[in-house]
């Protein structure tokens, strides 16, 4: 699978597409060139058979910076753009992939991620950040509000008070602390994140990728439904899972006393 646009760089092995966004001179801030390229990609991937997991990170030393700002000021003495229709454009499509994608996505969170670039991560299924850097709902310091479903995952994850505090106060928050808010699965020393992330991501390529993708359906409707509605879809997503190959797989392995051979079907 190949890029369009230097903007994002794709390599896929092991099962793994890694979607690198590739702005370092702006810290990754994104334009609608970058999004759009991370649409498409995000699109192809949830259609090849094989690639049963992504990662996502950053090159240089910041992951992502949000909104590249150049895009969202006037043209000369000309109005202001749009902000709302750049989040429609770009942000939401690519949140709306990764949470329907039915593939684990992870992230690789290298350096600062400030803005959307914070909540793009936040909404991953596994964020493993680097041990010095640090995320920041820098939305308040321009008089805007959270997007990329910041409004939506990051009172969920860390409950009102601390969100409140996150997009009120603007202050920048180390991966240590983080991971003790539950906002990231885990923190790695900088020199091995990449190696790390590529390492889980890899083995859950191997894995029962069906029951991964129908796992991620059941999460993502649980958002919306009541408990006797999540029963519901529980019980149809398991008799999903219980007629795919790999239940089959898992099974006899489980008989025969053998690791299982997954296909990801």
């Amino acid at each position: 699978m190949s890029s369009p646009t230097p903007s994002l760089l794709l390599d896929q092995r092991d099962g793994v597409l890694t979607l690198t966004l590739n702005r370092p001179d702006v810290l990754n801030s994104f334009n609608r060139e970058m999004a759009f390229a991370v649409q498409a990609a995000l699109r192809d991937a949830a259609l090849d058979p094989a690639v049963r997991a992504l990662v996502l990170t950053g090159a240089g030393r910041g992951f992502c910076a949000g909104q590249d700002l150049a895009e969202a000021l006037p043209k000369g003495d000309g109005p202001l753009p749009d902000i709302g229709a750049i989040v429609h454009e770009c942000y939401n499509p690519i949140i709306r992939a990764i949470r329907t994608i039915e593939k684990p996505v992870l992230c690789a969170v290298n350096g600062i991620a400030a803005g959307a670039g914070a909540n793009l991560a936040f909404a991953c299924d596994l964020t493993i950040a680097a041990d010095d850097c640090s995320f920041v709902e820098s939305f308040a310091k321009l008089g805007l509000i959270p997007d990329t479903s910041g409004t939506f995952f990051v009172p969920r994850l860390v409950g009102t008070q601390r969100a409140t505090g996150m997009f009120f106060l603007a202050e920048k928050i180390p991966a240590v602390k983080a991971k003790e808010w539950g906002l990231i699965w885990d923190v790695a020393p900088k020199a091995e994140l990449l190696h790390t992330v590529h390492a889980m991501a890899a083995s859950l390529a191997t894995q029962a990728t069906r029951g991964f993708g129908l796992t991620k359906r059941a999460m993502h409707a649980s958002f919306a439904n009541s408990l006797d509605a999540q029963l519901d879809v529980e019980a149809q997503a398991m008799h999903e899972a219980g007629r795919t190959a790999d239940y089959e797989e898992g099974v006899r392995a489980f008989l025969e006393k053998r690791p299982p051979v997954y296909r990801g079907a």
